[in-house]
């Protein structure tokens, strides 16, 4: 069996500090400790995950989030090449035109773009809104699908991939 390969959006990094939801927080710690640190999955993000860590604005937070991943360099950095990135765009802007993801979330349809063309097992996130979100799930692999992007992902929270480990 494979490991899985996760990517993570930028609310799971943000969790790790998230002093007004204590529960999701001392989850995301044991997703980090238990899964992360060890290698259980090939784990993810991409240029917008570290755009959104530097644009936090506490500058002691944004420290301390940035530290997150010198602190698991098992963290992998997936690049937009010339060839990936029109693709990305192309389907984050699709996502934004039928109405899956609004326009002023683009990071989120990126998160999912970066997902798709790196063929991801999962996108993990807290965003139950516009990410972790069955129904958005079901029309963003429509989108993929008219696109010609047929590797079917899951996304979910991290308490799901704690659960089945």
């Amino acid at each position: 069996m494979h490991k899985l390969k996760v990517y993570l959006d930028t609310s799971v990094i943000n969790f790790l500090l998230a002093e007004d939801a204590p529960d999701y927080r001392k989850d995301t710690e044991r997703f980090f400790a238990e899964v992360v640190a060890v290698n259980k999955i090939d784990t993810y993000i991409s240029g917008v995950v570290t755009e959104e860590l530097n644009n936090t604005q506490d500058i002691e937070k944004k420290k301390r989030l940035l530290a997150v991943l010198t602190k698991y360099p098992g963290i992998n950095k997936l690049e937009a090449t010339d060839e990936t990135a029109s693709d990305i765009n192309l389907l984050a802007e699709a996502y934004i035109k039928n109405n899956i993801i609004p326009r002023s979330k683009v990071a989120d349809a990126l998160h999912i773009a970066y997902t798709t063309v790196y063929e991801m097992d999962i996108l993990l996130s807290w965003n139950f809104k516009h990410l972790a979100n069955v129904r958005k799930e079901r029309d963003i692999m429509t989108i993929n699908k008219i696109n010609g992007f047929n590797y079917p992902f899951r996304m979910t929270t991290p308490l799901e991939v704690l659960s089945n480990e």
